[in-house]
Order: C-alpha cells, then structure tokens, then sequence
C-alpha cells in the first residue's frame, strides 16, 4: 500500500474540507429521531423524512468516505453536492441563516474547485 498520497497538501486539503461532514455523521446517526422529526416539521410527510434521513446519511457517508481515502473526488464531491444543496435551500433559506448558509456556500466552492482540480 502507498501510503505517500497521505503526505500531501491534496489529501490535508480534502481531509479538512470533509471536517464539516465528518462532524456532522454522528449527530444525524444518533439522533436519527429527533433530525427526522425536525424534518416532519420543516411540512415534508413522515416516511419522507425517514427516506431523507437515510438518503442524507448515506450521502454524507459514501461521500466522505471518497473523498478522503480515494481518488474518486469527483464522485465523492458530486455526493456531498446532492446533500448539500438542497439542505441548504430547504433548511438555511427560510427563516434565512447567514451564517449557515454562508457556510454551506463556502463549503460548495471548494467542492467546486475540487472536482475542477481532479480533472
């Protein structure tokens, strides 16, 4: 096993943009409930809410994943994006979140310039 790409800036680059997501598996994970109820609440039915909660983790998790241990950043990136996006429309935009949405967005630039970069 080549163990040098972990001795890059590119891997340190992709390690701390997935800091985010990485953060944010456990909570979805643990408390499943309470996040799918939140998403009852935002006006989606309650079997969608568990099918986005399954959907987002699964997202979070492969996309992750990818990014940090594989060379398959466009992939992981583009999974990352599928989660990101509509969380922050659906989530962050109404009632507006500066600070969340500004996150996200900047979040979204380097995914970007990721998948720009793996070319």
């Amino acid at each position: 096993m080549d163990l040098t790409r972990f001795y890059s800036l590119n891997f340190l680059g992709r390690l701390l943009l997935s800091a985010v997501f990485i953060n944010a598996i456990p909570g979805k994970i643990t408390n499943f409930a309470a996040q799918a109820e939140y998403i009852t609440n935002r006006g989606f039915p309650e079997p969608v809410s568990m099918i986005m909660m399954v959907g987002a983790i699964a997202l979070l998790l492969g996309g992750t994943v990818l990014l940090i241990f594989t060379e398959r950043i466009k992939l992981a990136c583009s999974l990352l994006l599928v989660f990101l996006v509509p969380a922050t429309i659906i989530f962050h935009l109404i009632p507006f979140q500066l600070v969340a949405v500004a996150r996200n967005l900047s979040l979204i630039g380097g995914l970007l310039v990721a998948i720009e970069k793996s070319k």
